[in-house]
Order: structure tokens, then sequence, then C-alpha cells
């Protein structure tokens, strides 16, 4: 993973806890986590969300 090790991540996960705190740290996760699925989507052309909300906004001017 990247090459990097246990001490590696044990240390990172450590500097976020003290940025963050304990109690942040689950919705930091959860943000980071739903921005790279969001990401990937996008790369992968995925389009048929926006198509849902154009049409959902195409109904309701009518």
């Amino acid at each position: 993973m990247f090459g990097l090790g246990f001490q590696e991540i044990l240390l990172l996960g450590l500097v976020a806890l003290i940025l963050f705190g304990a109690k942040k740290l689950p919705d930091v996760g959860k943000a980071l986590g739903e921005s790279i699925r969001e990401f990937k989507k996008a790369m992968q052309g995925d389009s048929a969300p926006a198509k849902k909300e154009a049409a959902g906004h195409d109904d309701a001017k009518t």
C-alpha cells in the first residue's frame, strides 16, 4: 500500500487523531470516503445520477 509500513501508517493515524480529535475523526473518514467514491464515479464517466437529477428538475418545472 504505497510502500508504507505499519509504523508509518500508525504515525499517520496518530497525527490525524491529534489534529482532528477522537470525536471528529469518524466524520472526517466518512467525508473522505464519499469524496473518493464520487471521484471514482466521475473518472469512470458514470453520468446516470446526473441524468436522474436533471429529469427530476424538468418534472418540477412542468
